[in-house]
C-alpha cells in the first residue's frame, strides 16, 4: 500500500535528525515530516522522534543543573547520557530500516505528543 523505501527514508530521517544538530533544526525535520506525509507508520515515527528530542533536551538540562550544583563532580553523568542518547538513536535507526511495518517506540521517555 505505502512505498517501503519512502517509509524507510522518512522514518530514518525523523530519528536521525538529532545527529544534525542540537538546535531547532533537529526537531524541525520530524515536525515537517509529520505534517507532510500521509503514511501512518511514518507519522508515528515522526511523533516518537519529536518526543525523544524533547526528552533529550529536558534530561540534558537536568543533568546540566546537577553538574552545576555538584561543582562538576557529576560530569561523567553527561558522558553517560551522551552515550545513552546516541545508542537509542542508533537502535531506532536500525529498527526502522529493518522493520518497516511497525513504528519504533523509545523506552523510558515521556510522550507529550
Amino acid at each position: 500500500m505505502y512505498d517501503t523505501d519512502k517509509r524507510k527514508l522518512l522514518s530514518a530521517l525523523s530519528h536521525a535528525a538529532i545527529f544534525l544538530s542540537t538546535t531547532l533544526v533537529s526537531i524541525g525535520i520530524p515536525i515537517f515530516i509529520l505534517f507532510a506525509t500521509e503514511d501512518p507508520v511514518v507519522k508515528e515515527n515522526a511523533k516518537e522522534a519529536i518526543n525523544f528530542h524533547l526528552n533529550v533536551w529536558f534530561y540534558g538540562a537536568i543533568i546540566g543543573v546537577l553538574i552545576w550544583v555538584s561543582f562538576g563532580l557529576l560530569i561523567p553523568l553527561a558522558g553517560l547520557w551522551f552515550l545513552v542518547h546516541w545508542g537509542l538513536t542508533i537502535w531506532a535507526l536500525f529498527n526502522v530500516l529493518t522493520n518497516t511495518e511497525k513504528p519504533f517506540r523509545y523506552p523510558f521517555i515521556l510522550r507529550l505528543i
